[in-house]
């Protein structure tokens, strides 16, 4: 039983563009809106910690994490500047 209310303001375009869809899917607004939230929340979820990679591929990408990092000239001048509160060390 679903018992955890979710609000949200709509413009009356917005409303009836999701009633539409809703419609021909013979779906409830409640239920279109649920489910394309949902399946919006686990594609975000997924691209944050999922990634498909062939066998090729895989070698490839540990390879490049497994390799020593290319020389980076900016980042070792950011490095080599002292913090504030090492000014005086």
């Amino acid at each position: 039983m679903r018992d955890a209310a979710i609000n949200l303001r709509a413009l009356p375009e917005q409303r009836d563009l999701i009633d539409h869809a809703a419609q021909l899917l013979g779906k409830n607004r409640s239920d279109f809106m649920l489910e394309a939230a949902c399946d919006k929340a686990q594609a975000v979820l997924l691209d944050q910690v999922f990634f498909s990679l062939d066998e090729a591929k895989f070698r490839q990408f540990t390879a490049m994490l497994d390799a020593p990092p290319a020389p980076n000239p900016g980042l070792e001048r950011l490095m080599a500047v002292k913090a504030p509160w090492q000014a005086g060390a």
